[in-house]
């Protein structure tokens, strides 16, 4: 049998929000030297994306209270939410199309460690809203991101999943829910041993095709 759905990650998968978020977020900085006085370089940003979001404000605020730590990044996030929900971030190539065309066949969720209302920041700004059947983050309920996948699953009564994303952290959280793991090799990061590899976003629908339940 073939799979009903694909859980997507959204940085490093579907779009390159890197510049919004630096920008946004050194914006914030600049407003509390005691906490961080230089900015954060874009090398530092981008080996946070995917992590979660108490591991990145350690990571980049390591100077500051954990109390400080929570409110610079919460801070940080709202200004980020406000700005990528306009002006939105990079999509891969074909992204739009290719998630139009799989919609025919499949349920679509995006399932991230994000914070609450970074998908919706996504979804708004290039208008794929009606390409999703479900979203679920760490924002939402502080749990990791094979607890997501496997609650969403349950909440849309699905079995025959994949998750697709580009890091290792990716790779774990489909380990999680027990589900085939295609990995996204144009992203920002890494995997193990992946059951799938895509090389293009646009690859996805050819290999949907050869996974089999």
């Amino acid at each position: 049998m073939k799979a009903e759905a694909i859980l997507f990650d959204l940085d490093g998968t579907m779009w390159d929000a890197v510049d919004g978020i630096l920008k946004t977020w050194n914006q914030v900085v600049a407003n509390h030297p005691e906490c961080r006085k230089e900015p954060i370089s874009q090398e530092e940003l981008s080996g946070c994306l995917g992590l979660p979001m108490t591991e990145i404000a350690d990571r980049l605020f390591p100077n500051a209270a954990q109390e400080q730590q929570q409110i610079l990044l919460d801070e940080c996030c709202e200004q980020e939410n406000r700005y990528l929900s306009e002006h939105g971030g990079i999509l891969y190539p074909a992204l739009e199309e290719t998630l139009r065309a799989l919609k025919k066949d499949y349920k679509l969720f995006v399932v991230s460690n994000c914070q609450k209302g970074y998908i919706e920041s996504f979804l708004k700004a290039h208008r794929l809203e009606k390409c999703f059947d479900d979203i679920e983050c760490w924002g939402n309920n502080l749990l990791s991101k094979g607890e997501n996948n496997k609650l969403i699953m349950k909440r849309n009564n699905v079995t025959r999943a994949v998750y697709v994303g580009d890091t290792a952290g990716d790779e774990e959280s489909a380990r999680v829910a027990g589900i085939p793991f295609v990995f996204a090799s144009y992203g920002f990061g890494e995997a193990k041993s992946p059951d799938y590899v895509i090389s293009e976003f646009a690859n996805l629908p050819e290999i949907m095709e050869e996974i089999l339940f």
